[in-house]
């Protein structure tokens, strides 16, 4: 019997002690009847607004129903460093004034340079996890606790350096940056991505296993529909054998598109993340913006909306 069928709501213990299986204490929204507000918390990644002002977009995603924001640190900065307090406080209130606080970053290395996660020199590792530092004191300051870590051209296994190699330094990079980790509440959550976009971490179970070695509760995982639908295993089989890692999970197509855009079918998955009572967020993130933004926007949250509130109608 899934969490769904009991009556189609979970009594406040339950619930609690499921968010707490996928560590999120302190979080706690009860499964609704058909009807009600839906069970899930959904943001949108903001680079799909890039050139719009952010009280627009923040406005806009509020309008949509998503009440988080994922940023794109090159939305407001190459580096996050020459980011000011008073712009970071700025960008803080006109988020959380729209409805939508900001809840992560992710492509956290995207438009920098000299960065990189495995890089067999030790100089180039210790400017990677300073700037990591950087990084979670930016997501702290803008209001996020996720910061996701895809980024493939930035981790990919570079000439002569085997995967042992890579993990090993992977894990002393992310090693360092654990105490401000720890001191601003912020988790990375590492993102499998697929084989034809990275060599390094292209599976949940790769990914997993680096986790393990860095063995810590501000490192978990994510996953990404794109990425996933070249596993093996099914994602919503994913979903349920890696309840306990994952914090966040990026919701899209395999054709870089939005849920619902494309032939993947999310009635499963959706169903999977009811099911671990996931307390992370669903986060679109879509990569081609033909069909245009506002739709994009729009379309994908009522496709899971009205995708979740069926199964709970069936429940």
């Amino acid at each position: 019997m899934t969490n769904l069928t009991r009556r189609g709501f979970l009594g406040r213990a339950a619930a609690v002690a499921g968010v707490a299986a996928v560590g999120h204490p302190g979080w706690w929204r009860p499964v609704a009847h058909a009807g009600e507000p839906v069970p899930l918390r959904y943001a949108i990644c903001n680079e799909l607004f890039e050139g719009w002002p952010f009280e627009k977009a923040f406005g806009f995603a509020a309008e949509c129903g998503y009440t988080g924001i994922e940023v794109a640190p090159f939305t407001v900065s190459n580096y996050v460093t020459d980011v000011s307090a008073a712009r970071r406080r700025e960008i803080r209130r006109q988020a959380e004034a729209a409805g939508t606080p900001i809840c992560a970053l992710h492509w956290l290395l995207a438009r920098t340079e000299g960065f990189h996660l495995t890089s067999p020199d030790r100089a180039v590792r210790r400017r990677t996890a300073e700037y990591f530092k950087e990084l979670a004191r930016f997501c702290a300051d803008l209001g996020g606790d996720v910061m996701v870590l895809g980024s493939p051209q930035q981790r990919n296994l570079q000439p002569g350096v085997t995967l042992e190699q890579a993990t090993t330094h992977a894990v002393e990079v992310l090693g360092e940056v654990l105490p401000v980790l720890d001191q601003t509440g912020v988790t990375i959550g590492l993102e499998p991505l697929a084989p034809n976009e990275t060599t390094f971490m292209s599976t949940a179970a790769e990914t997993v296993g680096v986790m393990r070695r860095i063995d810590s509760p501000r490192c978990r995982m994510i996953l990404d529909c794109k990425a996933a639908i070249t596993e093996a295993d099914p994602i919503p089989d994913l979903i349920r054998r890696h309840r306990r890692e994952m914090i966040h999970f990026h919701a899209n197509d395999p054709n870089l598109q939005g849920p619902g855009f494309g032939d993947l079918d999310f009635v499963p998955i959706m169903g999977a993340l009811l099911d671990i009572r996931f307390g992370g967020w669903v986060s679109v993130e879509v990569f081609d913006y033909s069909p245009g933004v506002e739709r994009l926007a729009r379309e994908s949250i009522e496709h899971m909306q009205t995708t979740v509130r069926g199964l709970l109608a069936k429940a």
